[in-house]
C-alpha cells in the first residue's frame, strides 16, 4: 500500500516542479519582454528629442525662407506644443486603461508623419531668393554694362527691383506653404503625446520593485544622444544651401555667416520622420501586459523609500486609496485632477519648473541666432558648438547628478535641496554672460554716420552725399566692407561704380563714400559681406564657452532626479496624470508661449528688416548687440526667480 503513495507523491511532486519552472520560464520570459520594451522606449524617446532639436536648429532658418519675424517663427516652433496639448491630458488618463504599447507605435508612426509633412513645403517652393544688388544685373544678351550707383534711371537696380516686384509679387502673396509647416508640427506634437507618460507608466507598472527608477534613468541618460545627433544633423544641414542639387553654387555670393542664408533645413526633418516611423515597428509586438501587475502596497506610501528613524520627518503619508471610491470615466478624470491640485508640494515644484523652462527653451530656441549676432559665427558653427560641447556636458552633468543622489543617498528632501542649489548657483554664473559681448558692427548709415562716428546719432540717415547722385534703394540689404573698414547696406550706398568678378569673388571698385573716408590710402575698394568688428570676438567666444560649459554643468546636476520627484509627490494611482500635467503646463508656458514672447522681444532689438517682394516685412537681417544681450539676460532672470521659490 506504501508503493501507490510513493508513487502518487512522486507523481504530485513531479507536477509541482513542472509548473515551478514553467512559472519561472514565464517569468524570465516577462522580465526580457520588459528590458526589449525599455530599449524600444529609449529608442523613440531618442527620435523624439532629436526631431525636437532639428526643429529648434532649424527654426532660424525657417524664418528666413519664409519671410517671418522672430515672434512668427516662435508661432511656428510651438505649434507643436499647440498638437501636445490637444491630446496629453486625455491621454495620460485614459490611456493607462488601453493597449499602452499599440498607443506609443501608434504615436511614433504620426510623429514621424509629421516631421516628413514639416519638410514637404521645400519641394513645391520656388528656388530660394535673396536680396542682392547683383540680382539687377542684365539677364538677357545685351552689351549693357552694369553699375551699382547709377545715375540712369532706366537702368538702375531700383527701378529693375520694382519690375521684379510686379512680376513676383502676386505669386509670392499666394504661396502659403508655411501652413504645412504648421501643420506638421502639429503633428509631431500629437504623436509625441503618449510616448512618456505612458511608456514610463508602462515600466513602473510591471517593474520590480525598485528597478523603475533604474530603467527610468537609463533612459533618461541615453536620450541624451538625440540632442546631441539633432544638432549635429542641424549643423550639417545648415552648412549645405537650401536648394542644393538644384542650382549652380558658384553663382551664390553669400556664405554660410551671411545673414540672409539658409540652408538645408527640410533634410533633417525627412531623416528624424523616417527614424520615428521605424523606432515605434517594435511596438506593435508587445503584450498589453506583461504579467500581472505589480501590486500597490496597502499601507501608507512613502514619500521616501527610507525607513531609519532619522528621516521620519521628512517623510509624506499619503491616504489609503482604497478608502475611498473614486469615480470613473470622465467624472473620475476631473476627481484625479483635483486631487494632484490640491497637492500644494506638487504645485510648488510645479510652479518652480514651469520658469525654469521657460528660461530653458527660451535660449535652446534662440541660442543660435544670438551666437551668429553676438560672435558672427554661422548657424552650422553654432549648432556644432550645442552639439559637442554643451549637450555632452550636460549629458555627464546629469549622470553625476544621479550618482551624487545615489552616493550620499539624499531623501526627498535632499534631492530638493541640489535642486535649489544647482538652480541658483547657474543663474549667479549665467549673470555674467552680460559682459561677453562684442561691440556692434560700423555700418555706414544704420549704426554709425558715413564719416564712422557713433555718437551723433541723429545724423545717422540711409544716404549721404557721397552716394546723393545714385539713384539707390534703402530696403535692400547686400552688405559690402569697404577699405576703410566700414560697412555699406550695398554697393550703391558705397558709392561704387563698376565691378570686377564673379559669385563670392565679386569686388567693387570707384566707391565714392569708401574714397572720401580713405582719401590718404587712395583706396575706394570694397567686397561682398560685412567688415570684421574691432575687439576681439574669438577671444570673448572662449571665454563664452568656458562658462557655458560650467553653467551646464550645475544645470546638469539638479537635473537627474528631478522628473522622479512627480512620483514621490503624488498618489500611486495619479502618477500618469500628474506626469501629463506636468508635460501640460510645460507645453503650454513654456513650449508654446515662451518662443513667441522672448521672438517678439528679439524683434525690438532688430536694426535692418529685409523687405518682401511686396513691400511686406520679412527676417531680421542684423540686431542692435546690447539690446539682444539685454533679452537674452532678461530672460535669465526667470530663471533666477525660479530657483528662488524652489521651496
Amino acid at each position: 500500500m506504501d508503493i501507490p503513495d510513493s508513487r502518487k507523491d512522486s507523481s504530485q511532486y513531479s507536477t509541482k516542479q513542472t509548473k515551478m519552472r514553467s512559472s519561472g520560464k514565464k517569468k524570465n520570459k516577462g522580465i526580457n519582454s520588459l528590458k526589449i520594451f525599455v530599449v524600444a522606449l529609449t529608442f523613440s524617446f531618442v527620435c523624439k528629442t532629436l526631431a525636437g532639436i532639428v526643429m529648434k536648429s532649424s527654426i532660424t532658418q525657417i524664418e528666413r525662407r519664409f519671410g517671418t519675424t522672430s515672434s512668427e517663427a516662435g508661432l511656428i516652433d510651438g505649434s507643436f506644443e499647440i498638437g501636445n496639448l490637444l491630446m496629453i491630458t486625455l491621454v495620460s488618463h485614459f490611456g493607462t486603461k488601453s493597449h499602452i504599447p499599440r498607443l506609443i507605435g501608434t504615436g511614433c508612426f504620426i510623429m514621424g508623419t509629421g516631421s516628413i509633412l514639416t519638410a514637404l513645403p521645400h519641394f513645391f517652393m520656388g528656388y530660394y531668393r535673396y536680396d542682392s544688388a547683383l540680382n539687377a544685373k542684365p539677364l538677357d544678351n545685351s552689351t549693357e554694362t552694369y553699375t551699382p550707383c547709377s545715375t540712369d534711371v532706366s537702368s538702375s537696380g531700383h527701378n529693375r527691383s520694382s519690375i521684379l516686384v510686379q512680376s513676383s509679387c502676386k505669386n509670392e502673396s499666394g504661396s502659403f506653404m508655411w501652413i504645412y509647416v504648421i501643420l506638421g508640427n502639429t503633428l509631431r506634437g500629437i504623436g509625441e503625446t503618449p510616448i512618456a507618460p505612458l511608456g514610463i507608466t508602462y515600466i513602473d507598472n510591471f517593474a520590480k520593485e525598485g528597478q523603475s527608477t533604474f530603467y527610468i534613468g537609463i533612459i533618461h541618460s541615453v536620450t541624451m544622444v538625440g540632442p546631441l545627433i539633432g544638432y549635429l544633423l542641424g549643423s550639417l544641414c545648415a552648412k549645405l544651401y537650401v536648394d542644393i542639387g538644384y542650382i549652380d553654387l558658384s553663382t551664390i555670393t553669400i556664405e554660410p555667416t551671411d545673414s540672409r542664408w539658409v540652408g538645408a533645413w527640410w533634410l533633417g526633418f525627412l531623416i528624424a520622420g523616417i527614424l520615428s516611423i521605424v523606432s515605434g515597428v517594435p511596438f506593435f509586438f508587445f503584450p498589453k501586459h506583461l504579467k500581472e501587475k505589480r501590486r500597490q502596497s496597502t499601507g501608507p506610501t512613502l514619500l521616501d523609500g527610507s525607513s531609519t528613524n532619522d528621516n521620519r520627518d521628512q517623510k509624506v503619508i499619503f491616504r489609503n486609496p482604497e478608502k475611498t471610491k473614486k469615480p470613473k470615466g470622465l467624472a473620475g478624470f476631473f476627481y484625479s485632477l483635483k486631487c494632484i491640485l490640491s497637492n500644494k508640494i506638487y504645485l510648488i515644484y510645479l510652479l518652480s519648473s514651469t520658469l525654469t523652462s521657460c528660461s530653458f527653451i527660451g535660449i535652446i530656441t534662440y541660442m543660435p541666432k544670438y551666437l551668429e549676432q553676438a560672435f558672427d559665427i554661422s548657424m552650422s558653427k553654432s549648432n556644432l558648438f550645442l552639439g559637442t560641447i554643451v549637450m555632452p556636458v550636460f549629458a555627464v552633468s546629469v549622470f553625476l547628478g544621479g550618482y551624487i543622489s545615489k552616493k550620499f543617498k539624499l531623501t526627498t528632501f535632499g534631492i530638493l535641496k541640489l535642486l535649489i542649489i544647482s538652480r541658483v548657483s547657474s543663474s549667479l554664473f549665467q549673470a555674467l554672460f552680460y559682459f561677453l559681448t562684442c561691440d556692434d558692427h560700423l555700418i555706414a548709415g544704420l549704426t554709425v554716420t558715413y564719416n564712422g562716428n557713433a555718437e551723433e546719432t541723429s545724423q545717422i540717415t540711409p544716404f549721404s552725399s557721397c552716394n546723393s547722385d545714385c539713384n539707390c534703394n534703402a530696403n535692400l540689404w547686400d552688405p559690402v566692407c569697404g577699405d576703410d573698414g566700414l560697412t555699406y547696406m550695398s554697393p550703391c550706398l558705397a558709392g561704387c561704380k563698376s565691378l570686377v568678378g564673379h559669385g563670392k569673388d565679386t569686388v567693387f571698385y570707384n566707391c565714392s563714400c569708401v574714397e572720401v573716408n580713405n582719401f590718404q590710402l587712395r583706396k575706394n575698394s570694397a567686397h561682398l559681406g560685412i567688415c570684421s568688428r574691432k575687439d576681439d570676438c574669438s577671444r570673448i567666444f572662449i571665454y563664452y564657452v568656458i562658462l557655458t560649459s560650467l553653467v551646464s554643468i550645475l544645470v546638469g546636476i539638479g537635473t537627474s532626479s528631478s522628473i522622479i520627484l512627480i512620483f514621490k509627490f503624488v498618489e500611486p494611482d495619479l502618477k500618469s496624470l500628474s506626469i501629463g500635467l506636468y508635460t501640460f503646463v510645460m507645453r503650454t508656458v513654456g513650449g508654446l508661449l515662451t518662443p513667441i514672447y522672448v521672438g517678439a522681444m528679439i524683434d525690438t532689438a532688430c536694426l535692418k528688416w529685409d523687405t518682401s517682394n511686396c513691400g511686406n516685412k520679412g527676417a531680421c537681417r542684423i540686431y542692435e548687440s546690447v539690446s539682444f544681450r539685454s533679452t537674452a539676460m532678461s530672460n535669465q532672470q526667470t530663471k533666477t526667480f525660479s530657483g528662488e521659490i524652489s521651496f
